[in-house]
């Protein structure tokens, strides 16, 4: 359904050229979860950004690569039809649901203004639809709360508003960012439990944004991981967990906390993410990798097929062999 070829984004600033994004390439099927995972700063945002077509141009600008969605390259579209294509085909729930809502409309105006605008129902047919909405992500007492402005509800109600808002035309596809950020544990799982949920009702695709692989473990079918703007590992979400073939992906395994590590300290990855004006020759991750030997300082990593017979996994590694059975 989308497929992300060879994608380049950069910004443009004062200071320099910020390659935030350096040949990404991944996609995602009907029905499908995929998960992205990697550090701040590592462009799964940005990605996200160029597919909506919501990117800040400038100062970004996109330089290379295809982003297929149903076999149309949506960055040869006009933006006229681009904007027929997101909310009613393709929606985004992003990560700070109080900066997104609009504070001075009602969760109702908000909700309803999708059909409004995208199918020409009146703003009482349109309220009726928001208050369906809002049961359907479970928000207690939707017809009553319809009129309440965003924050009258908590960071959970606010985040199923959210997705409420994605879902409101039934698209294809959904990308959420962080769509946990900030929420207490419990509240986490009860967000996710709704994301997997509804894409399993609406058989749609989902584009799962995130930097916790304890978040994803039971939502995902795939993980993308990204370092320094490229897809470093790819694989199902089960191989990931089980065997690592990137030193970058197992310094992320090692550092979810496990219950019989009480009282030990917690592993992290060592030194800090590159600086995109000034990315490392070679592997971008090799000044902060145990496994780095002259090679890695020098040539960049093809993105190799682990399982050449079925291609259903990948590795920009030059000892992801070591890496795999290490």
């Amino acid at each position: 359904m989308l497929e992300v070829r060879d994608l380049h984004v950069e910004f443009r600033t004062r200071d320099g050229v910020a390659k935030a994004v350096n040949g990404v390439h991944y996609g995602v099927d009907e029905g499908q979860t995929l998960a992205v995972l990697g550090e701040s700063g590592s462009g799964k945002s940005v990605t996200a950004q160029a597919i909506m077509g919501i990117l800040d141009m400038p100062p970004g600008r996109i330089t290379g690569g295809e982003i297929l969605f149903k076999g149309q390259d949506l960055l040869r579209l006009k933006e006229e039809k681009r904007r027929k294509i997101r909310g009613a085909e393709m929606a985004m729930i992003f990560q700070d649901a109080l900066s997104s809502l609009n504070p001075v409309l009602s969760v109702g105006d908000q909700l309803g203004e999708m059909f409004v605008v995208h199918r020409g129902m009146s703003k009482k047919d349109a309220r009726a639809r928001a208050v369906e909405l809002m049961d359907r992500v479970r928000i207690p007492a939707a017809k009553e709360r319809v009129r309440d402005y965003p924050h009258q509800f908590s960071g959970g109600m606010r985040q199923r508003i959210m997705i409420a808002m994605a879902l409101a035309l039934e698209p294809a596809l959904i990308i959420a960012d962080e769509p946990t950020t900030a929420l207490d544990v419990t509240v986490q799982a009860q967000v996710m439990e709704l994301l997997a949920e509804l894409r399993r009702e609406l058989d749609m695709g989902l584009i799962l944004i995130t930097h916790d692989l304890g978040v994803v473990a039971d939502v995902a079918d795939r993980i993308a991981v990204m370092y320094a703007g490229r897809i470093v590992e790819s694989a199902p979400v089960h191989d990931i967990y089980k065997a690592p073939a990137h030193p970058y992906t197992r310094g992320l395994l090692d550092s979810i906390p496990r219950l019989h590590q009480k009282g030990q300290e917690l592993y992290a990855i060592k030194g800090l993410p590159p600086n995109l004006m000034n990315i490392p020759p070679g592997c971008a991750f090799n000044p902060r990798c145990p496994m780095a030997r002259d090679v890695c300082r020098t040539d960049v990593p093809p993105l190799d097929d682990v399982t050449p017979a079925d291609g259903t996994r990948v590795s920009a590694c030059h000892f992801w062999t070591e890496c795999l059975h290490g």
